[in-house]
């Protein structure tokens, strides 16, 4: 029998202490063993230290992450045949230790970080996650949950020899409401062909990523993914419905409901989003789909400044109104590198910005009378130099992809330092100047791109190798720089970072991890935010690199 829980009190789910490491766009994050007050905390058998496992071969060019950071395994267990033999008991067929196989499972999509788990689970169901966690805990075995393995900052992955579980195979639609357009499915559907399900059905996914054709849903749940829709549609916070996750004893919480109004209580699945993994696996989601849009159109203009570009984005908002569903903008060192690494063609003349606004709506005659008239507007007054529409699905996708596959051109110029961060709109790209400023020759590029409708700048540094000296100069200068900016999130950096969780500001991370601060539980007094309170927080220097301090209970 499956533990379940249906929630009607939700204090204690605040004591958990997950042993977690943060990710940003990643698609989960390691599980260890968490303290929960209905569960008693328990320890099996002596603990074990062990670092990697030889059997696992080495990626050419992907150092250990074990090796690249100064970072300690935590004293969990090592995975015993009896182990093994469990696993095969709860998953016949689908406990994978052949290192082939988990080699790709162990490197990140950038190929910039490695594990070296020798255990790579495949379960399709949540009672078969229940049971896998639950024996887990008991064994104080730490896992990593791994969906699509798309994230660009070495989440999904393990930093030492933490079990893969691998949602790949809970792929399912469970049901899908023709007149609500409400779709509930397993965590490991692949989120394009969602898109291609419910499309079939006259909706749409309320979310678009570059990484649409591998990522799951699950995933981007578990990693709060905004994306190109975030601006007509808005976060998964408001569209998720409800989730079934399994906490890391093996309990199943069940807020799988498909309600769009639901007071009954803690709305407790936002926990679960955006927390990466820490608090439990997720297994099912329910998610609301907008109808299809009839009409869907692309303007792709080149600005002469980015002062331009946020005068753009204002007369867009003011022009284009309910229609507006996307506002991305590049600047030209972006278009160098698809144009360089994938020989993507620029379609208007060469500019220092560049823009892709989307529209979609139910009318293509009205549509196209505000666009136009937007573009007019636009041009006229000098703040687009060259534009050019796509209205037929072949080159709105043409267009689209100048601005998706900037990541995969990224990849190709070098080593990728990745930054996502979130900042007030009036000094977006000043970060972007000033490193450059700052970097001089270090780097090969170092450019910006990203949602301005939401604020959210990808900041992305290439070189021809990683360097430790350019990490240096990068980190924590970033943060710093963000946190004096009012950035009201810091995302995540390179790999793994201490970043402004539930509202704690860099200047705090960095007081609380003084040097010579003893690694002992202080509280840590929040009231930015909302979130008033006093937060215990427990540092720990070993697995997470950089130094983090994890919440361990909150009291109002």
């Amino acid at each position: 029998m499956v533990p379940r829980q249906v929630p009607r009190w939700s204090a204690w789910i605040f004591q958990a202490t997950p042993a977690w490491r943060r990710t940003t766009c990643a698609l989960g994050a390691s599980v260890g063993q968490q303290r929960w007050p209905r569960f008693p905390w328990r320890m099996c058998r002596p603990l074990a230290f062990r670092g990697c496992c030889s059997t696992v071969p080495r990626v050419p060019g992907v150092m250990l992450t074990s090796e690249r950071y100064p970072v300690q395994r935590l004293p969990f267990s090592v995975v015993s045949e009896e182990d093994l033999a469990a696993f095969e008991r709860i998953i016949p067929g689908r406990v994978i230790t052949d290192p082939e196989e988990l080699e790709v499972a162990n490197v990140d999509w950038l190929k910039s970080v490695r594990g070296c788990s020798k255990v790579l689970l495949r379960p399709r169901t949540t009672e078969e996650v229940s049971c896998i966690l639950r024996h887990c805990h008991q064994r104080n075995l730490a896992v990593n949950p791994q969906g699509g393995n798309t994230g660009l900052v070495g989440g999904s992955v393990p930093v030492f020899d933490e079990i893969i579980l691998s949602t790949a195979l809970m792929n399912q639609v469970i049901s899908f409401h023709d007149v609500s357009g409400i779709l509930v499915c397993q965590a490991g559907c692949v989120l394009e062909q969602l898109n291609h399900y419910v499309q079939e059905r006259g909706f749409i996914m309320p979310l678009d990523l570059g990484a649409k054709g591998s990522c799951h849903i699950g995933g981007n749940v578990a990693t709060n993914a905004g994306g190109m829709r975030f601006l007509r549609y808005g976060s998964l916070r408001g569209t998720v419905l409800g989730l079934e996750v399994v906490l890391a004893d093996g309990t199943v919480l069940d807020c799988l409901t498909s309600l769009r109004k639901d007071n009954t209580g803690y709305d407790l699945k936002q926990l679960f989003i955006g927390s990466e993994g820490t608090l439990g696996v997720i297994t099912a989601v329910s998610i609301l789909c907008p109808p299809r849009p009839n009409a869907v159109n692309v303007a792709f203009l080149g600005c002469p400044g980015f002062a331009e570009v946020l005068q753009v984005f204002s007369t867009c908002k003011g022009m284009l109104g309910e229609i507006l569903s996307a506002f991305e903008f590049m600047d030209a060192e972006c278009m160098q590198l698809v144009m360089q690494h994938l020989h993507l063609t620029r379609p208007v003349r060469e500019s220092p910005f560049y823009i892709l606004v989307e529209t979609s709506g139910s009318s293509a005659d009205h549509d196209a009378e505000k666009l136009d008239g937007f573009l007019e507007q636009a041009l006229g007054s000098g703040l687009v130099t060259d534009g050019t529409v796509g209205t037929d699905q072949n080159k709105v996708q043409a267009l689209w992809a100048l601005r998706e596959r900037i990541t995969e051109a990224l990849s190709h110029d070098g080593y990728v330092f990745k930054y996502d961060i979130s900042l007030p709109v009036e000094r977006f790209y000043d970060l972007v100047i000033e490193l450059r400023a700052r970097l001089g020759p270090c780097t090969k590029h170092v450019v910006g791109y990203g949602h301005l409708g939401d604020g959210n700048l990808h900041l992305n540094v290439t070189a021809e190798a990683f360097s430790a000296a350019l990490l240096a100069a990068l980190e924590p200068y970033v943060y710093t720089w963000t946190a004096t900016q009012q950035g009201s999130s810091l995302l995540l950096g390179h790999l793994q970072q201490p970043q402004g969780t539930l509202r704690v500001t860099v200047s705090m991370w960095e007081t609380w991890l003084a040097p010579g601060r003893q690694p002992d539980e202080r509280s840590l007094n929040v009231t930015d935010g909302g979130c008033a309170g006093s937060w215990v927080l427990s540092p720990h220097r070993g697995q997470r690199p950089g130094g983090h301090a994890e919440v361990s209970s909150y009291t109002a």
